[in-house]
């Protein structure tokens, strides 16, 4: 099949867990045989549009306005063009036999009205992979008010996403439930996260950020990817606050984010000795600086009501981390972890018990080993790029079969 593949951010500009996991889905379906096209904005471009390949991936990439890092009524205003920029950009370059696939991946919620506009001349289905149901998750951390009208601004676009898809891929059986009971009639299914199943290993030139850091000797407990308010990063710094007394402890954050700021703002204000923060690294550097950590943290705020499985969890577990962290009542990453002795999961709030287990996988690098052992097991199980590409390149072949 010729396929396009639509995100907001794509490598090499992109530190993003899902640009990384979207690029390795591209690379798994070029190896099983089909013809794939990247559709991405890009705010670095000197001309309107790009056509190039990254790593045998062709990309086509449009001009874009700024979509991180910026005001939120900036960002808003350039997502919401998203789509008309892309059409107008590569409509000429799109004829009915271009394409026999769209898969688009929300983030963001704007892709609707490009992908409609693919199916429509290609006569194609399409499948949305959706990993984060925006605006609800900003209504539930009382960031948004729920009726309001940039609420329900939100919610046509929302829908009119969701609308293109002939199949939705959600990445738990939770988020499943959560998404049939308030979008009834979409079909939709369970889409795992998913990573390449090959471990990173550091050229011989390579400097070990250990030892540029000088922490050769720490057992180092490492959060990296977005720091932002679905994470509610003060939960992780609670610990590393309650860990100041233990040494051998190092917390190191690596990431961009909206709650930047509040972090360094805590450990300057709880004297933290155990803790480093840096900006966000390429990926290639981030698998590299990956390979030496000890232990894999995550949080996510206890406000939630949907049930994320962060794309970072994966990178732990291709590098035989064990898991640390906090998830929502009624996550069921805290079971898939848990059960499969995979780390240590607890309800965000539950302050003492995470402390607990960060305190056992410090003192203890056996256990250390076997619950990172477990994790890698547990990827290959469930999480694999393979699976994930089989899934909906099933679900594509069947609808243009119907067609």
């Amino acid at each position: 099949m010729k396929l396009a593949l639509i995100i907001d951010d794509y490598l090499p500009n992109s530190t993003r867990i899902a640009a990384k996991m979207f690029h390795e889905l591209a690379i798994e379906f070029i190896r099983r045989g089909h013809d794939v096209t990247v559709i991405i904005p890009d705010t670095t471009l000197q001309e309107d549009v790009s056509f190039d390949t990254f790593q045998g991936v062709k990309t086509w990439r449009f001009k874009s306005g700024a979509l991180k890092d910026v005001s939120k009524i900036q960002r808003a205003i350039n997502e919401t063009c998203l789509s008309f920029r892309a059409w107008k950009s590569f409509k000429n370059h799109i004829a009915k036999d271009t394409f026999d696939g769209v898969i688009y991946y929300s983030p963001s919620i704007f892709w609707g009205h490009l992908v409609k506009k693919i199916k429509a001349r290609c006569n194609c289905p399409a499948y949305l992979i959706l990993r984060d149901m925006f605006p609800q998750w900003v209504v539930d951390a009382g960031m948004l008010k729920a009726g309001s009208p940039i609420e329900r601004y939100f919610r046509l676009f929302e829908k009119l996403s969701y609308r293109q898809a002939n199949r939705i891929g959600l990445m738990s059986e939770k988020n499943l439930e959560v998404f049939r009971i308030t979008n009834k009639g979409y079909p939709c299914e369970v889409l795992r996260n998913w990573a390449s199943l090959t471990p990173t290993v550091p050229p011989q030139d390579y400097l070990p950020l250990r030892k540029r850091l000088g922490l050769e000797d720490k057992v180092i407990f490492f959060y990296g990817g977005n720091i932002g308010h679905a994470q509610d990063m003060a939960n992780l710094m609670r610990l590393a606050r309650s860990m100041v007394e233990y040494p051998n402890a190092h917390f190191l954050f690596i990431g961009q984010g909206d709650e930047v700021e509040l972090i360094n703002e805590l450990a300057t204000e709880w004297a933290l000795t155990n803790f480093t923060y840096l900006p966000s690294v390429n990926q290639d550097e981030f698998k590299f600086i990956l390979s030496e950590m000890d232990v894999g943290l995550f949080s996510l705020s206890a406000r939630h009501c949907s049930h994320n499985f962060p794309g970072k969890l994966l990178g732990y577990m291709v590098q035989s981390l064990p898991i640390l962290g906090s998830v929502n009542v009624g996550n069921d990453l805290l079971d898939i972890v848990n059960q499969n002795n995979a780390g240590c999961i607890h309800i965000n709030g539950e302050d003492d018990k995470l402390l607990r287990s960060a305190l056992l996988m410090l003192q203890d690098s056996d256990m250390r080993r076997k619950l990172g052992n477990s994790a890698n097991d547990l990827l290959k199980e469930q999480f694999s790029v393979e699976s994930a590409a089989k899934t909906i390149e099933m679900r594509l072949e069947a609808c243009n079969a119907v067609n």
